[in-house]
């Protein structure tokens, strides 16, 4: 009789040791939706629009450049056990194409629908999907919070789609954070509102904010660095027709994001005497704690910057 006994407690035990461990790698067994996102601000929405219903992995973390990333082997085992891939599109997170292998079917790019930036077009009324090459579009489009309520939608659809049980907490979450991005976008504009109107020409460092200050009203005069990439160089001849857009604009401030260094930005900056604000939030996010960690919070420390410099 002892023997049966010891020989059931031990199956006993085999099986519970059996699900522990499936339970470790299986995102369905611990009741949450494995989620992996490209970018740093299409992770902050998902996190928005998830909650505590999604297990949440960002590729490219606050503060990193991800025109410049590289995937890594980790990145790929996270995407190969995803249950839904979400990604910005627009050739911003190009890396991630390489690492799709058979795993298409779980990608969603959350930035259909929104209204596409082109940069020297005379119309920006494009759509994401008007059949635009990528390459030509300006991918930064969380930095217009009708762009962002556009990719929280999506986010949603795609977490009910594949979670059906918490279909309405993540439309819940996606309505509620949509009506805080209407709130932010009515603080935002009355700090831009603050600047006298001959003071609204910047310059950027690269061209990563045209959807804010298309709505917002402050008119680019230049960029540091050429195009929408972060990893182009300025010639000599550009950084002196810059210098000289500066002067003859009576540009008040050169702003640059923290992610990206600004070394070319600082020198331009000091041969013109005009000031240099380094610490903008344009490809990605801010580190938790800064208030910039979210899309909200990003737009709304962007604008105090802004506003601060140009008064």
């Amino acid at each position: 009789m002892s023997r049966t006994i010891v020989s059931l407690l031990a199956a006993l035990l085999v099986a519970l040791g059996a699900v522990a461990c499936s339970g470790d790698g299986d995102g369905a067994a611990n009741g949450r939706l494995k989620v992996v996102a490209t970018v740093a601000p299409v992770g902050a929405l998902a996190a928005e629009v998830g909650g505590d219903h999604i297990e949440l992995r960002t590729l490219v973390s606050a503060g990193a450049d991800p025109h410049s990333y590289e995937i890594s082997s980790k990145d790929r085992r996270a995407l190969s056990d995803a249950d839904v891939i979400l990604r910005n599109g627009l050739g911003l997170d190009r890396f991630l194409d390489s690492a799709l292998a058979d795993d298409s079917e779980k990608v969603v790019t959350v930035t259909a629908g929104v209204r596409l930036r082109v940069p020297n077009e005379d119309s920006d009324n494009h759509t994401e999907d008007d059949g635009h090459d990528h390459g030509d579009v300006d991918p930064h489009v969380w930095q217009d919070v009708d762009n962002a309520k556009v990719m929280v939608a999506n986010i949603a659809a795609a977490l009910a789609e594949a979670d059906p049980d918490h279909a309405a907490d993540y439309r819940a979450n996606a309505d509620a954070y949509a009506a805080r991005l209407d709130e932010v976008d009515a603080e935002v504009r009355d700090l831009i509102a603050s600047i006298p109107a001959e003071n609204r020409k910047v310059v950027v460092n690269h061209d990563a904010f045209g959807y804010f200050t298309d709505r917002y009203g402050l008119e680019v005069v230049g960029t540091v660095i050429p195009g929408l990439s972060s990893t182009a160089e300025p010639s000599a001849q550009e950084i002196a027709e810059l210098q000289e857009t500066i002067r003859r604009e009576g540009v008040k401030a050169i702003f640059a994001e923290q992610a990206i260094e600004p070394r070319v930005a600082r020198r331009i900056a000091e041969d013109t005497g005009v000031r240099i604000v380094d610490d903008l939030y344009g490809d990605s996010l801010g580190p938790e704690g800064s208030g910039a960690e979210t899309v909200d919070g990003m737009l709304l420390t962007n604008a105090r910057k802004f506003a601060e410099a140009l008064r």
